[in-house]
């Protein structure tokens, strides 16, 4: 599990190619809220049917977790896995990665934390409750990074950062912050539990 969550948090520093264009103003918490109900809703009606290509709710139901991407960002399938998906700014090098991450151990969130930001005094965070994190960093290479952790009743970890340039922060901020808070997790297909009516996402996980 160390290795596997040491692999990943790289990848949320990893630099974005800053360039300096105008971003799509991000649709208010209710707005995404609707429009990720009723996507949630279509979801579990269908058993998962993908959604056409433009829509940006994305719900894995075999990890149980959904999230609404900005408006416009595009897939990066070949970056994407089973476990998660890429979804990136195709004009201001920004991105959002969202994963799951097994946890045989059951080891608490600050235990997997404390073993992700080993070594970096970059990250700077705050534990929302003992299945909930919430951080902020900069790469060193001109970027910021917002990280939010949630664990899943069984024990998994579900992750997703979304990296921008600093240059950008002022149209970024609230952005990025719609986008985690738009992260829910739910019961995993086959387990005990519906999906509640806050989990987004009409895209099953390929």
């Amino acid at each position: 599990m160390i290795k596997q969550l040491n692999i990943l948090l790289p990848l949320l520093l990893i630099s974005a190619c800053g360039r300096q264009e105008p971003v799509a103003e991000m649709p208010s918490e209710e707005e995404l809220a609707a429009a990720a109900n009723a996507a949630a809703a279509e979801a579990v009606a269908h058993s998962g049917a993908p959604a056409p290509a433009e829509n940006r709710n994305h719900v894995d139901l075999e990890h149980g977790f959904s999230i609404t991407f900005p408006d416009g960002w595009t897939r990066n399938a070949a970056a994407s896995t089973a476990e998660g998906v890429i979804f990136e700014d195709p004009g201001a090098g920004a991105d959002v990665r969202v994963f799951w991450q097994a946890n045989a151990n059951d080891q608490d969130l600050q235990q997997i934390v404390e073993a992700v930001s080993a070594g970096s005094d970059t990250v700077d965070g705050d534990f929302i409750s003992d299945r909930e994190y919430r951080g902020t960093a900069n790469d060193g290479e001109g970027n910021n990074v917002a990280v939010r952790l949630l664990k899943q009743p069984g024990g998994s970890i579900v992750t997703v950062t979304f990296v921008y340039p600093e240059m950008l922060s002022e149209q970024y901020r609230g952005i990025a912050k719609a986008t985690l808070d738009s992260l829910r997790i739910f019961p995993p297909k086959g387990a005990a539990g519906p999906v509640p009516a806050a989990a987004a996402g009409t895209n099953a996980a390929q």
